[in-house]
């Protein structure tokens, strides 16, 4: 039985995973947009709604662990000066996910995640 076991483990090794996950929430921050098949994009969701939150409260504390996760400088910098005050008043649900058609080589079912206006 699953109990208490969380995340998809996308059939990768565990640091190709987080290093794939890591690039695209920060690829997500960056475009506001992007593609993935439908399973990395709900595992996208989850970090991302993460780091947004602690663009929003902006300690220290909250900028390392967000660094942690983000692989690029500017887009830790707009997280903190542009996305954080844009959703101070929002509780969560950050991000929306829309489902797309099957992709045309292997039928993978797609979807594009993007961040709330």
């Amino acid at each position: 039985m699953r109990h208490g076991i969380s995340g998809r483990k996308l059939s990768r090794p565990t640091g190709h995973r987080i290093s794939m996950l890591r690039t695209m929430v920060t690829d997500l921050l960056r475009h506001e947009s992007i593609r993935a098949t439908e399973a990395k994009a709900r595992e996208v969701q989850r970090m991302a709604e993460k780091v947004i939150t602690y663009g929003k409260r902006g300690s220290l504390h909250d900028r390392r662990q967000a660094l942690a996760v983000l692989t690029d400088d500017l887009v830790l910098k707009k997280l903190f000066e542009d996305l954080g005050p844009r959703y101070e008043s929002r509780t969560g649900g950050y991000t929306r996910l829309i489902k797309l058609g099957p992709r045309k080589g292997d039928a993978a079912p797609m979807a594009i995640i993007e961040l709330m206006p």
